[in-house]
């Protein structure tokens, strides 16, 4: 694998990709939350997904061996997988490779085409998930303070949806600090959603997507 795209990117942005064999070695340090479902991860600085794409890869090896007996579960719960990983990227081509590498592999697990509306449900998450932006500024490549949906599976198909901002949850170690002034309060004081949906079903997030990824998030 060639682990940089261009010289010119390494000078310009410090883009040099992380080789299969140090991405598994990372992993398993912290191998017991990569195997849990719903456990979250954030990379921010995802490239074309070489971290992401195996803690997904991972997850839904858990996944069917907790609920490969069961298609309805099955479905439901590789989509909860990949609801809970998040990545941020500068360069738009990488954000592009980033979510289609991800698609791929839910798909190929699921046997998904287009016309299935969990494949459409995964666009939509991919979406809102992998975000077009710059960490170190929690800026969107627009400007705007960059938002990422929790989700969380209800059961019987339905998901909910709390957005909140990352500037805000990125605060956290301050604010739980022994002498913080905020030490005192806790965690749902400190942080409270931006926005609340109602509970979705998949059906309900295949018809946001209109098709075609969007080119930035905002």
């Amino acid at each position: 694998m060639n682990y940089v795209k261009s010289r010119q990117r390494v000078a310009d942005h410090g883009e040099v990709f992380t080789p299969a064999w140090m991405v598994e070695a990372m992993l398993d340090l912290v191998k017991g939350e990569t195997e849990r479902i719903d456990s979250r991860f954030l990379e921010p600085a995802c490239g074309s997904g070489n971290f992401i794409v195996q803690i997904l890869r991972r997850k839904l090896a858990a996944v069917e061996l907790k609920y490969g007996k069961s298609d309805f579960e099955r479905r439901h719960y590789a989509l909860l997988a990949l609801m809970c990983i998040y990545g941020i990227e500068l360069l738009e081509d990488n954000i592009e490779e980033c979510r289609a590498n991800m698609l791929e592999i839910l798909a190929e697990y699921l046997h998904l085409d287009e016309p299935d509306e969990l494949y459409r449900a995964a666009m939509h998450v991919l979406s809102q998930n992998i975000v077009h932006g710059d960490a170190l500024k929690m800026l969107t490549r627009d400007g705007q303070p960059i938002t990422f949906a929790e989700w969380g599976y209800l059961g019987k198909g339905k998901f909910q949806r709390r957005d909140f901002r990352f500037d805000t949850l990125t605060q956290s170690a301050a604010f739980s600090a022994e002498d913080s002034l905020f030490a005192h309060l806790g965690k749902h004081e400190i942080f409270s959603p931006a926005k609340t949906y109602a509970p979705m079903t998949v059906g309900d997030l295949a018809a946001l997507w209109p098709g075609g990824f969007p080119k930035e998030i905002v």
